[in-house]
């Protein structure tokens, strides 16, 4: 049966076409077979999504996802001509581990060392700061600060900012969040009175408006480079994505659709040099 629907989905694919952010029509070239029983075998393409990052994905007050990560997803799928099937997680941590269990054809990671053993990246689609918030009074100015004995840093439990603190701190101790996601370790910072709480830049500038006695470091501590992944032993997948993701860059379409969530379109990654 996935034999019959993968060919009647390539045929299907070979008719569409799709519109550039322009507004031109674009001839959509058909899918290897390969490409479809790679990313659709179950005939959809199954998208993990972490509103834990509220830079990518966001949900709304009726429950409907949306971002850039979710505006990507449903490009991919036209592309590809099958349904796509949105699945929500609430950290990075969770949606690597569902992909982990072949629960997920793609999703959305931060490109990680640790993870590029069990996720084969595409190219950034876009970069964001990791960033400390610290109280408004603290000692702490720079990250190099942050890293001295006797300094209690919070974390998202699995984040890409868990795993790179992991790795580079030396001195301070990192205290993790049971769960991911961003609000999660901002949670931590006030219930275990910490020094610091690690997080993407946005979301923590955006609480530190509402709270008078905290402020966000200016410079970050990392670059966040945010990629589409797939699971390991895709070949034919992992080419297509890439191609799809520097095009999506190249074209203006993952700007249009930061720009279009409320964030800015400067966090589009430059294109890939390899």
């Amino acid at each position: 049966m996935h034999k019959t629907l993968i060919a009647l989905t390539i045929a299907a694919a070979a008719t569409l076409t799709w519109f550039a952010p322009t507004g031109t029509p674009r001839a959509q070239t058909a899918v290897p077979a390969e490409v479809l029983k790679e990313l659709a075998s179950t005939g959809k393409l199954r998208a993990g999504i972490n509103t834990g990052n509220s830079v990518l994905a966001q949900k709304s007050a009726a429950g409907e996802l949306g971002g850039v990560s979710v505006d990507l997803a449903r490009e991919l799928g036209k592309r590809l001509g099958v349904p796509v099937e949105l699945v929500e997680f609430k950290a990075a941590g969770e949606s690597f581990a569902a992909m982990g269990k072949g629960q997920t054809d793609i999703a959305f990671f931060a490109i990680e060392p640790k993870r590029a053993a069990e996720v084969t990246f595409s190219p950034p689609y876009a970069v964001i700061d990791g960033a400390y918030m610290v109280p408004k009074d603290s000692p702490l100015q720079t990250p190099a600060d942050v890293d001295k004995p006797g300094i209690r840093v919070g974390v998202g439990l699995g984040s890409a900012y868990d795993l790179f603190l992991t790795r580079t701190l030396k001195n301070a101790t990192i205290v993790r969040a049971k769960v991911g996601g961003g609000q999660a370790s901002i949670d931590l910072f006030y219930a275990e009175k910490l020094d610091a709480s690690a997080g993407v830049r946005q979301p923590l500038e955006a609480h530190a408006k509402t709270n008078p006695n905290v402020r966000v470091m200016k410079e970050p501590f990392m670059a966040i480079q945010q990629a589409m992944g797939v699971p390991p032993g895709r070949p034919a997948a992992a080419r297509y994505v890439r191609d799809f993701v520097e095009e999506m860059k190249k074209n203006g379409f993952v700007a249009a659709g930061l720009k279009r969530s409320g964030q800015s379109p400067d966090l589009v990654a430059p294109a890939a040099t390899n």
